[in-house]
């Protein structure tokens, strides 16, 4: 079972041995390979040897590498993540319109569902505004209720002053968090064949990840409820290590209490079993709790 995140904060050299990740800096530190879930890379000082590399893609094991701010900058990823990848690629190609928007539909009415539910458990009464947006949701939230309930959201849990685009702790706690939860998205996706620059709404050409922003939508207010918490003052590494062991937090899914980790593959999972079957029910959205 995969459980372990490892963060590498320090100078040091990866390297693979008889199935274990090595760890030398001051100390020599062994971890077998079975037992890990998301490696961070945080220093550019470390080395990583191609034989782990290799490994690590194989076992499909999350890796994610820092830039010199020590903020996620790419991870590393497989070209063929399933034997038949070149049929789920000419599957995905050809998924109807009309299923995909379906499907975009639900997602956004369930990330406004789980906004909405953030601001009723902190007793902020601008939820019953998000009620109104979720009532008026049109097919393809054409009238992009997605975005007004999003200013409402982020006004309401961090000041009417606060804006996402602004450079401050608590916009850099939530893009760290946000970025560590793509990158599974990203894993989990290729893993199962597909190709993540097809999304279902988002289409920027520029973005290799368009399908991994849409289906992660609903799983941003798990970085959202532990910002709030901790009452970021300062980005710094206390908030890092909780924003990557939210992907060990427990959820609730398909009546389950599953990790994070596990939960993201069951969710994607679902959601192309809901685009090729053309059955938004197949859904199978997480829960904080039962």
């Amino acid at each position: 079972m995969t459980w372990r995140i490892v963060v590498i904060a320090s100078s040091a050299k990866l390297e693979l041995n008889l199935n274990r990740l090595v760890i030398r800096n001051e100390n020599i530190e062994k971890i077998n390979l079975s037992e890990i879930n998301t490696i961070i890379v945080e220093s550019t000082a470390t080395a990583v040897t191609s034989a782990l590399m290799v490994e690590l893609v194989k076992r499909k094991i999350n890796v994610v590498f820092c830039d010199e701010k020590r903020n996620p900058c790419f991870s590393l990823e497989s070209f063929y993540g399933s034997h038949d990848t070149s049929l789920k690629v000419r599957n995905q190609i050809t998924w109807s319109q009309y299923s995909k928007d379906a499907v975009w539909t639900e997602i956004i009415k369930n990330k406004i569902a789980k906004q909405r539910e953030l601001l009723e458990e902190n007793g902020i009464l601008s939820y019953q505004k998000l009620d109104e947006y979720l009532r008026e949701i049109t097919f393809k939230d054409e009238t992009n209720r997605e975005g007004h309930a999003a200013k409402v959201y982020f006004n309401s849990l961090f000041g009417h002053e606060f804006n996402r685009n602004d450079e401050n702790p608590v916009n850099a706690s939530l893009n760290y968090g946000y970025t560590i939860i793509l990158s599974l998205f990203n894993r989990t996706i290729v893993s199962m064949g597909y190709m993540t620059q097809f999304g279902l709404f988002h289409d920027n050409m520029f973005n290799n990840f368009n399908l991994s922003s849409d289906l992660m939508e609903p799983f941003r207010i798990l970085v959202d409820r532990e910002v709030l918490k901790m009452n970021v003052k300062k980005f710094d590494k206390e908030v890092k290590v909780k924003m990557v062991s939210i992907l060990a937090n427990e959820i609730y899914i398909d009546g389950k209490k599953q990790t994070v980790t596990n939960a993201i593959n069951i969710y994607v999972h679902s959601v192309f079993s809901a685009i090729e079957k053309n059955d938004i029910n197949l859904i199978k959205f997480y829960r904080n709790e039962l």
